[in-house]
């Protein structure tokens, strides 16, 4: 199933992003991303959907979130995508 997930530093601005995502009315998840998509050990990430994408960044943006990177998953593989 194809998603982006969206990193963030820590926890805490995961769960930020998680507030600010559901206050916008989209569905989403945390969880701690592949070792291998970052060299921070206490990144987090935010999975949506991708139908969601153009609407969380807007709700991110509005709320003053920024993403460290985003990651399409598609076919089995992490793709970053600009955002």
């Amino acid at each position: 199933m194809e998603h982006y997930i969206i990193l963030a530093r820590s926890v805490t601005y995961a769960q930020r992003m998680q507030k600010s995502l559901g206050r916008a009315g989209l569905r989403c998840h945390i969880f701690r991303p592949p070792r291998d998509l970052t060299d921070k050990g206490c990144a987090y990430a935010v999975r949506v959907a991708v139908s969601d994408l153009p609407e969380a960044l807007a709700a991110l943006h509005k709320d003053g979130l920024d993403p460290v990177q985003i990651f399409l998953f598609q076919k089995g593989f992490y793709q970053e995508v600009e955002a």
